[in-house]
């Protein structure tokens, strides 16, 4: 039996998020965004999980098989919903990171200064490729640090073992519609837009319980 995988809700209604999210993405990207990019990363996996049911091991080679085209498309979407998970989850804040007094004592401490980390964050995000991310993560295996990581399409650049705590989606569909081109802007109406309590929690969760 295939496992089944969640399109998982975000903390706020489709309503909501038109009034939490106006200043970072446009209201029809709203819906758009979750209810079709993000969904359909879902749909995906779980057509996929279905596929990796009857494909045959036997034909996997180097160069095409259907096994080895569904393992990879398994980890581009899988990558795609979780990362999205993250970047709803952390948006609809008022951007003070004062809420989020775990995670910001943390991040002076590897960063130097709250302000030092934004930079960095920026400049990580605005360095991705046109479909790609700006990721805070924690190197949960290696360092034990808080690092900045930018990552094209939904993986390329992924660190082994390190835990998203902020995902800023910078694929073009995410902010063309309000923005055009201006990514740079959009990334500032991001970090103005953190929910600092719930990253607070995603770090309480996932670094500090470890």
């Amino acid at each position: 039996m295939a496992y089944e995988w969640k399109f998982n809700p975000r903390p706020y209604s489709d309503d909501e998020a038109k009034k939490l999210l106006v200043n970072v993405v446009s209201l029809e990207t709203t819906d758009w965004h979750y209810n079709t990019h993000h969904k359909g990363y879902v749909t995906a996996l779980n057509n996929i999980e279905k596929g990796l049911e009857t494909a045959d091991r036997a034909t996997a080679n180097g160069n095409y098989s259907v096994i080895g085209e569904l393992k990879r498309r398994f980890t581009w979407n899988h990558s795609g919903a979780l990362l999205h998970d993250v970047y709803w989850e952390v948006m609809g804040g008022d951007g003070d990171p004062n809420k989020g007094k775990d995670v910001k004592a943390a991040i002076e401490k590897d960063f130097g200064s709250f302000d030092a980390w934004k930079a960095d964050f920026k400049a990580a995000a605005v360095s991705a490729k046109l479909s790609g991310w700006g990721l805070l993560v924690f190197d949960r295996l290696y360092s034990g640090r808080l690092l900045n990581v930018l990552v094209d399409e939904h993986q390329y650049g992924a660190i082994w073992g390190g835990v998203p705590l902020i995902s800023c989606d910078v694929f073009e569909h995410a902010y063309y519609h309000k923005d055009g081109p201006a990514r740079a802007k959009y990334i500032d109406n991001f970090i103005g837009n953190l929910n600092w309590g719930r990253i607070n929690d995603r770090f309480k969760k996932y670094v500090q319980a470890k």
